[in-house]
């Protein structure tokens, strides 16, 4: 397993892309609506992992929902995972909360699943299989 990305909630892409990209110089691999889970997204590359700035398309999203709460800043981390059906099994079997029973679509056409942050002490945990 390795870190996959992280999730930076913002409110505009555009704010996070004038850290991210424009001051700190990180490649923009691009960017993408994920209607399913409400948010346009923007993929940085860091070394061999990402930022990924997360931007609701509307406030009753889940990013929406967040940046309410809490304002802008790290949303989620992202594992990367050979088997994603395997690992919430696992996962599930242990006792975790999850809050994705099957994997679904996500950014990039990778399967995805999160795990409840009262799981992974505090911190949401997004779970990604590439195909």
């Amino acid at each position: 397993m390795k870190i996959d990305h992280i999730g930076i909630a913002t409110k505009q892409l555009e704010d996070g892309l004038a850290v991210w990209r424009d001051a700190l110089g990180l490649q923009l691999d691009g960017t993408e609506e994920v209607a399913e889970q409400g948010v346009r997204i923007a993929m940085l590359q860091v070394g061999d992992t990402h930022i990924e700035l997360l931007e609701p398309l509307n406030p009753d999203s889940p990013v929406g929902k967040f940046l309410a709460k809490r304002g802008p800043g790290i949303h989620h981390i992202a594992v990367e995972v050979p088997d994603i059906e395997a690992a919430l099994a696992e996962l599930k079997n242990k006792g975790a909360r999850l809050i994705d029973e099957t994997p679904r679509v996500g950014a990039g056409g990778c399967l995805v699943a999160f795990v409840h942050p009262s799981t992974t002490n505090g911190v949401l945990l997004e779970l990604v299989q590439h195909r």
